[in-house]
């Protein structure tokens, strides 16, 4: 049985929650699934990813695929990155400032694209203000 990691969609009409699942790849998109090991929110700012880690290693240790959408969603909670390194046996102390490098750089462009929304709503701003009234 082919075991794929993949979205399970919930939540009222153009109000959608996923539940990340781990279900059989024959199954459909909203159909019988094995265990649920995560929840995916969207809609809030920024999005929410709730995952059991362990569960989750647990099923990709045993062969289940990740979609493309649930891989993104799990190395931007650094899970890729964790079994990565730990696939790689590197040392405890180069394991931990990898991961901790790596919240850096996920902090600065957190950063970066917060400036940046700032910067573009101030030229919005400045633009609706130029223009005359007609």
């Amino acid at each position: 049985m082919a075991v794929k990691l993949r979205l399970r969609r919930m939540g009222k009409k153009k109000q959608p929650i996923y539940k990340i699942v781990a279900a059989d790849a024959r199954s459909p998109r909203d159909g019988k699934f094995l265990e649920a090991v995560g929840i995916y929110n969207p809609l809030t700012n920024p999005h929410t990813v709730n995952v059991k880690e362990d569960r989750v290693n647990y099923w990709l240790n045993v062969g289940a695929q990740p979609t493309d959408t649930v891989k993104s969603l799990l190395s931007q909670k650094g899970i890729i990155l964790k079994r990565d390194i730990a696939r790689r046996k590197l040392s405890e102390e180069k394991a931990q400032t990898e991961i901790e490098n790596w919240q850096k750089l996920k902090e600065a462009s957190a950063q970066k694209k917060t400036v940046k929304k700032k910067k573009k709503a101030e030229n919005q701003e400045a633009k609706t203000e130029e223009q005359p009234a007609s």
